[in-house]
């Protein structure tokens, strides 16, 4: 498991398997996002896997599933989530599209352009081509 964090309260990581949410709620995380779709890979773990072994450790899910750059209605999805600052693990298959989705959320929210990509390229992410 590697979280790479966005914000205080939002990091992001490539695929997490439900072995990884008893860490995950130890470490302070209280919600897991997926913004994986089911069957994108062989062997992925589906939403609904991923979603019992987070809340049977205490954690919120929610599955908003992004193929290529998230939409408008997947973006408002997020924003409503991450409106309430409660810590938050954002995953899809390498991390990158967590991060667009949560850069396009915060910029929704009225978050500045610039400073989402530094927070992004900090955590590894270029956002350079990510409409914000």
């Amino acid at each position: 498991m590697t979280l790479r964090p966005l914000s205080p309260t939002v990091w992001t990581s490539p695929q997490l398997s439900p072995d990884d949410m008893p860490a995950l709620a130890a470490s302070g995380i209280r919600r897991v996002v997926s913004n994986r779709p089911d069957g994108e890979e062989p062997g992925q773990p589906p939403a609904a896997v991923m979603e019992s072994a987070a809340r049977d450790v205490g954690l919120a899910f929610a599955w908003i599933p992004v193929s290529g750059l998230p939409g408008p209605d997947q973006v408002a999805a997020v924003a409503a989530l991450l409106a309430d600052d409660t810590p938050t693990a954002m995953f899809c298959r390498s991390g990158m599209r967590s991060a667009a989705a949560w850069a396009m959320a915060k910029r929704l929210q009225g978050a500045d352009a610039d400073g989402l990509r530094e927070a992004a390229a900090a955590a590894g992410y270029d956002l350079g081509r990510v409409p914000l």
